[in-house]
Formats: C-alpha cells, sequence, structure tokens
C-alpha cells in the first residue's frame, strides 16, 4: 500500500501479525459485552458498553467525547449515551475517516442470561453477537493493529459508537451526520452478510402511517348512513400492495391496522402503517407520487385519506466513489488471502444518511456473521482475523 502522503504504511503481513496476537483478547472481550443485556431500551446496559469503548480508547490516546441522552431527545424513553473517539494522526492535511458501531441489540432485558457466550466449533454465539458486537469490537481491534505498527499516516480517525441504530438512530443520527461533514469516507461495521458480501448499496426506508377517515353509523339500524373507514382501508391495502412490481426494488408493505371502535360501529377511521422502500432517490420521488394519487382516489364515497412520511433513511446509492472503495476491499481481501463480493440489500443502516451526503461508504465491514435478531444468532471466529486486517488495511490505505 502506498500512502498519500509518503511515508511507509504498515503491510498486510505487518497487520496481519497484530490482529493475529490480538485474537484471543478479541474473543474475551466479545463474551464480556455479548453477556451484557444492552438493548435499545435498556439504557444501563448500553452505557456499559459504552463505558467499555470509552475506556479502551482513552487507553490508546484518543480523545473521547460522552453525549447523554435526555428523553424526548430522538425519542421519548431514555436512550444510552453515545460515544465520539477522535484520534489525530501525524497528516493534518491526510485523509479523514469516520467509523460507525452501534452498541445497542433488540433483545429484552434477561436474554444474556438466557443465552450467554459460547463457543460451538469455529462459531461463536449469543445475542448481538453479529449484530452488532463483532463488528463493533472489529473497528477497536483494527485501529489497535494500526497504532502497534506505528501508522500515523492520516489526518484524523472518528468513531462514533452510538446506541440507537435498532430504532433507526433519532438520537445519534445528528451526531454522526456532524462527524460524517467532516470526513472523507466511512465504514460502517455492521457484520458481512452471511456469505461474506460487504455491502455497497442499501435500500431507503420510510415509515408511512395513513389515517382513513369516514363515517360512523350503527351497522345494523342505518348502516346506509356510514361510511366504513376499514372498508376503505381494504381497498388501499390492495392497492398499496399492488405497487409490488411496478418498480425494480421497491416494496411496499403494510405491516399495521388498526381501526373502529366496535362490531356494531360503522368505522369512522382506520390507521395503516406502511413500509415503503426504495433503491435511489429518483424512485421514492415516483413511488411516492403514485402512493399519493392513489390516497386521492378513494373507493368509498365521501371517505378520504391522510398521509405522513414519517421518519426512515434515504437510499444508499453505489457511486463511482463507492465502486472504488470496493475495489480497494477486495484488492486487499485477495493479499490476505480471501475472495471479496459487494451486494446490495433491502435493509437500512447508520450507512444510509452518511451515503445521503455524499460520503463514500462501505458498510459490512465486520466478521461474518448471521441469524441476527434471532435465537440462533452467530458469528463465525475464522472470520474475525482476516476480516479485522482487512478492515485495518483499508483504513491505512485511505480507502
Amino acid at each position: 500500500m502506498t500512502p498519500e502522503h509518503g511515508s511507509s504504511s504498515p503491510t498486510v503481513s505487518d497487520i496481519r501479525r497484530q490482529v493475529e496476537r490480538s485474537y484471543d483478547a478479541y474473543v474475551s472481550d466479545l463474551r464480556t459485552l455479548v453477556d451484557l443485556d444492552c438493548g435499545t431500551f435498556v439504557p444501563e446496559g448500553v452505557n456499559r458498553v459504552a463505558s467499555f469503548m470509552q475506556e479502551r480508547f482513552e487507553a490508546a490516546g484518543w480523545q473521547v467525547a460522552r453525549v447523554h441522552h435526555s428523553p424526548g431527545q430522538g425519542g421519548e424513553d431514555r436512550l444510552g449515551d453515545a460515544v465520539i473517539a477522535r484520534l489525530a494522526g501525524g497528516a493534518p492535511a491526510g485523509r479523514r475517516v469516520l467509523l460507525v458501531g452501534h452498541m445497542d441489540t433488540v433483545f429484552p432485558a434477561g436474554t444474556a442470561a438466557e443465552r450467554p457466550f459460547r463457543v460451538d466449533g469455529s462459531l461463536a454465539l449469543g445475542p448481538g453477537v453479529s449484530d452488532m458486537k463483532g463488528g463493533l469490537l472489529a473497528g477497536l481491534y483494527a485501529m489497535t493493529a494500526l497504532q502497534a505498527t506505528g501508522f500515523g499516516d492520516f489526518g484524523h480517525i472518528a468513531y462514533v459508537c452510538n446506541p440507537d441504530e435498532e430504532i433507526g438512530s433519532p438520537f445519534s443520527g445528528p451526531l454522526i451526520l456532524e462527524q460524517a461533514r467532516d470526513a472523507d469516507l466511512c465504514f460502517v461495521l455492521e457484520g458481512a452478510r452471511e456469505n461474506g458480501d460487504i455491502v455497497s448499496a442499501r435500500k431507503g426506508v420510510t415509515d408511512v402511517r395513513v389515517s382513513v377517515l369516514g363515517r360512523a353509523a350503527h351497522a345494523g339500524v342505518e348502516p346506509e348512513r356510514g361510511r366504513s373507514a376499514i372498508l376503505q382501508a381494504a381497498h388501499t391495502i390492495l392497492a398499496l400492495h399492488g405497487l409490488n412490481g411496478r418498480w425494480v426494488g421497491v416494496t411496499v408493505n403494510v405491516g399495521q391496522i388498526s381501526g373502529g371502535i366496535r362490531p356494531n360501529v360503522v368505522a369512522e377511521r382506520c390507521d395503516l402503517r406502511v413500509d415503503v422502500r426504495v433503491p435511489t432517490l429518483a424512485a421514492q420521488e415516483e413511488v411516492f407520487d403514485e402512493i399519493e394519487l392513489l390516497l386521492g382516489t378513494p373507493v368509498v364515497p365521501e371517505t378520504r385519506m391522510e398521509m405522513i412520511r414519517g421518519g426512515g433513511f434515504p437510499p444508499m446509492e453505489k457511486t463511482e466513489a463507492t465502486g472504488k472503495l470496493v475495489e480497494r476491499a477486495q484488492a486487499i481481501a485477495a493479499e490476505v488471502g480471501f475472495d471479496l463480493r459487494d451486494a446490495a440489500t433491502g435493509g437500512a443502516s447508520d450507512a444510509n444518511p452518511v451515503a445521503g451526503i455524499g460520503v463514500p461508504v462501505l458498510d459490512g465491514l465486520g466478521p461474518v456473521g448471521g441469524g441476527d435478531h434471532a435465537p440462533n444468532e452467530w458469528l463465525d471466529l475464522t472470520s474475525v482475523v482476516p476480516r479485522i486486517t482487512m478492515l485495518a488495511a483499508l483504513i491505512a490505505s485511505g480507502g
């Protein structure tokens, strides 16, 4: 690897030796983190992970800011703290890199006691082992390996450890974007896909709320006076699902329905929660134009519909700059000794908004894992050393 500012970068072999030396410590730290309950709404547990990361950063010479969450700030429930670590390099005008990893899981308190960390052959298992405690540590150990080689040919490395990714990062999203605006490129450390692919594109996702408004009436005595919001909602649901297949990669799913007050009352209101996912910004506007047209033309007379486009993520589109990052990662992987492919996925992550402001970003740079959000969640321990080596070398190469 040739550094941007002329000093020697560590070789892949140099980096791998450092990573191999720290493998046992990595597995020990993985056990520690997996055995902590840190669901998004278990802030005490998330803060224990935050303290773990903060202590490691500070011991390695990083400057660390701990940002506390207050109820109502990006969500009504209290969330854990965000950790923003920053390491200055020896080249002030050099490359600025942002790393992002989340500390929360989807699991409630008590899960770690029910399913503690264990190793079965080459697999590590336990809540959050892949999503994403393995990747959270991968960023830390990649930088530890680079620091051990004496590498400093960069402007700065920032690492945001956020507490709320599993609910869309309502609190930490602005903090991530603040760091992204001061970065040349970004690596998000979610686990690699089950087949080892990294992620170069993600669909955008929008949480849509549709309210169908009708007219109440006695369902037995004078139903003709009513205008059923539920009946109109049924037509609307069919029409919304009919949008699937109209555009490449676009999915529309009505996932929640609530309406009516009693069986003997013509329903005055029915509310829908709709998940809309699109691969490009261009497709997003076209899809929502069609949804607005659909909602403006009810089937049941004298009913009407209102739509609120809620939170979500913009599409993470694969750009020319992202493509170059993929090529660099593939070249490094070949030197490490494994084949690497990139993929697009329908799930969103913290990579989406970073890509949305024009910063080249790759995701899925943690170890290989799978079964996320499920009791059989796993991480392939044989992937730890090669994937951390690749990540460290990618950071050192300046992308």
